[in-house]
């Protein structure tokens, strides 16, 4: 399974603050399934990290039942360079709940769907010769954010996904060291907030600046704003002390403004058509963990080379290498909250095909556990991803799944972050305050609504195609199926030019095609689950992203 010279996930995981100190600890751990809350004595198993245990890439590809314990266990001694210094754990992705041994003590508690990535500092716990324990519960606990996870996949529900699924690692720091940095940008400049440290300087552009209070703002010499077709970065470093940290930032900003009568969303003050697809970060072998970093880049290339310039990252938080692929090669990001309570097919999806849209959401998911772990984990989301420029737009709730409070929660997180656009209901049950006019249009014609706010078609098309022998399932399941690809993309072009084209002019400002990628029994992707078959035609994509401009 583990290749000592091949470490899986072999990349620095934190791409917008970067330090010198990184061990990696992804690859093969030992690991156990029990009953009982206590280490077991034995590791009978051995799992691959960083794959999700139901996952072929993990070894294991098998999903255990309620109740059961997940162990994994990691020996590794610390090295020369972090002996001196304080030593902090990272891991930002562990489905669902979790606890941290480091030679038989217990170190924390932790869940990254609601309290954000993981960072501990074990300095106190550690020894030349260390022991780490990982040990995981997923019961499908619903009032933790789950997404598409299912214990019976079917439809547009997926297979569950339990334990470690992002990288794990260590990283020394000083005594007094940086924390972490929330970046704002404008057209003209960016200011940076330094978490942790009150003084130090910045080098950029070849010059040194003193920061005071924790703040900055860098002025680059010449101004470029950051666009799809040209996504420049600029690169800084923070100092202080013996700590070192390197960053980049980019020039960019989000209104909504009015064009010729038209509420139109705008990206660097000039009016931009957001075309979108939809993303939801499942790989056949890998599931919620694609086989290797660089799979995050081939699917962001795939998306503009047909045309693309907007993915929705539906109802999932990727790992940090998912943003800075797409802030380095200019993909803009739709970030969906992801979704807890529970599902109900006839509330959520019955009465909105039949029109009964406007249900008041106050007294809905009223269970103050689920209300506040979905709380919890959109102000983690804000924070832990506020800082990627790629990132344009918040999506609060999806078709109902789990929502309550959309107004409030949409003060909340444009309290936040009052730098993006804010979509707080996509699809239907509208709350009230939101930025936009968001509606999902499947297996019927497309009409605009008025409205006085910007309008995206935040989700339609569907169209199914499946191929075989690269399926993930024999059932197909999509809104409109076709056995012929030629028909299948006369048919998707058909439905852009009778019905997103001419929406435009009558307020449309985005859309969204369902959706990237097959998953599983889910056959309306516009690539295979594995990624090896692409079933749209580049030439058509592009010619019709050419036509959706204002």
């Amino acid at each position: 399974m583990e290749n000592d010279k091949i470490i899986p996930w072999n990349v620095y995981p934190r791409p917008q603050m970067k330090r010198d100190s990184f061990l990696n600890l992804n690859g093969e751990w030992e690991f156990e399934v029990s009953n009982y809350d206590y280490i077991p004595k034995k590791f009978n198993m051995r799992i691959t990290v960083p794959y999700p245990v139901e996952s072929k890439l993990s070894g294991i590809e098998k999903h255990y039942k309620k109740g059961s314990r997940l162990f994994y266990r990691k020996f590794f001694d610390a090295p020369m360079r972090l002996r001196w210094r304080r030593v902090l754990l990272h891991c930002g992705g562990i489905d669902q709940k979790a606890e941290v041994f480091i030679n038989g003590a217990f170190v924390i508690e932790w869940c990254t769907a609601v309290d954000g990535p993981l960072t501990v500092d074990i300095t106190p716990f550690l020894k030349d010769e260390n022991e780490l324990v990982i040990k995981v519960i997923d019961d499908m606990d619903k009032s933790i954010p789950y997404g598409k996870q299912a214990e019976k996949p079917k439809e547009i529900w997926y297979s569950p996904v339990s334990g470690i699924w992002q990288t794990v690692w260590l990283e020394a720091v000083p005594e007094y060291y940086i924390k972490g940095l929330k970046i704002t940008p404008t057209l003209d400049y960016a200011d940076v907030e330094i978490e942790g440290v009150d003084e130090g300087k910045v080098l950029f552009e070849g010059k040194s600046y003193r920061f005071y209070d924790g703040k900055i703002r860098l002025t680059p010499m010449v101004k470029k704003p950051w666009t799809p077709d040209n996504p420049h970065l600029y690169f800084f470093s923070v100092l202080v002390g013996n700590d070192k940290v390197d960053s980049y930032f980019a020039l960019r900003t989000l209104e909504i403004k009015e064009s010729y009568g038209m509420k139109r969303l705008c990206l660097n003050g000039e009016p931009l058509f957001f075309h979108g697809v939809l993303h939801q970060g499942y790989w056949k072998d890998g599931l919620y963990t694609p086989e290797r970093p660089d799979d995050y880049k081939l699917d962001i290339v795939t998306a503009k080379n047909l045309g693309f310039n907007t993915i929705r990252k539906h109802l999932k938080v990727e790992a940090d290498e998912f943003y800075y692929q797409c802030d380095k090669l200019g993909m803009i990001v739709f970030q969906d909250m992801v979704n807890n309570g529970r599902f109900s097919k006839l509330r959520d999806v019955i009465f909105p095909m039949i029109g009964v849209k406007k249900i008041p959401d106050k007294f809905k998911h009223r269970g103050k556990v689920s209300r506040q772990s979905f709380i919890s984990a959109a102000q983690n989301t804000v924070k832990s991803l506020y800082s990627h420029p790629s990132i344009c737009y918040w999506t609060i709730f999806n078709e109902g799944w789990g929502q309550f409070c959309s107004s409030q929660i949409y003060e909340l997180v444009k309290g936040l972050d009052p730098t993006r656009i804010v979509d707080s209901a996509s699809g239907w049950f509208k709350g009230g305050k939101t930025d936009v006019e968001s509606i999902h249009c499947y297996m019927k014609q497309f009409k605009i609504p008025y409205s006085e706010k910007p309008i995206i078609l935040s989700e339609f098309g569907g169209y199914s195609l499946k191929i075989d022998d690269h399926s993930g399932d024999a059932q197909s399941y999509g809104y409109k199926h076709f056995e012929d690809r030629k028909i299948f993309l006369e048919s998707i072009k058909n439905l852009y030019e009778k019905e997103v084209l001419p929406a435009i002019g009558r307020g449309l400002c985005g859309c969204i095609y369902t959706q990237f990628a097959d998953i599983e029994q889910e056959t309306n992707g516009l690539i295979t689950y594995d990624r090896v078959y692409i079933k749209a035609d580049d030439k058509l994509f592009k010619s019709l992203s050419e036509k959706l401009k204002y």
